[in-house]
């Protein structure tokens, strides 16, 4: 795990599990539909039991970058904050707006609700084809507009599912942040 300080925000990052985390939120790669899906949706829905889909479910259809909160039910975490990231196109569909759209829309949401970490998965590089390089650039630059006014939150997780994914993480982050 890389520990980085932006402003007053903590950013961790590293290769994990979402579903084991201990933060107050975890952040839900979900599709417009709030259906329950593959990739870090279903596993969060899988380990967080059948009341989370059941919860979901009530709460869509959203628009990509909007984000809604559930309870975690079984997971560790307190909270589940869906957000529907972009499915990559060609990069002229307003997709790396709708993109830090997720992320902020997820951060003010942990803020609205006086939360103080929040972990998030890599939105849209799975499935949706987002290119990993443009999309770290778009978190590290909207969680450097968060830092301006975090309120309560203190801590942010980026949480990456795989080891590629992670280094171009640590590595972008440590080159913006040493």
């Amino acid at each position: 795990m890389k520990t980085l300080l932006l402003n007053s925000l903590e950013i961790n990052i590293k290769q994990s599990d979402i579903t084991k985390e201990t933060t107050d939120a975890i952040v839900n790669a979900a599709n417009k539909e709030m259906i329950p899906g593959g990739g870090v949706d279903g596993a969060i829905n899988r380990a967080a039991g059948p009341d989370l889909g059941s919860a979901q479910r009530k709460l869509g259809p959203i628009e990509t970058g909007e984000a809604v909160i559930t309870a975690g039910f079984a997971l560790p975490a307190k909270y589940v904050i869906h957000t529907a990231g972009p499915i990559w196109h060609d990069g002229a569909n307003d997709e790396e707006h709708e993109l830090a759209a997720s992320y902020l829309n997820s951060l003010n949401l942990a803020k609205e609700h006086k939360l103080t970490s929040i972990s998030f998965p890599a939105i849209s590089t799975g499935v949706y084809h987002f290119p990993l390089d443009l999309a770290v650039k778009i978190v590290f630059e909207t969680l450097t507009e968060f830092s301006q006014n975090p309120g309560t939150v203190q801590v942010i997780n980026l949480v990456n599912f795989d080891s590629k994914t992670n280094v171009v993480y640590e590595k972008y982050f440590a080159m913006k942040l040493d």
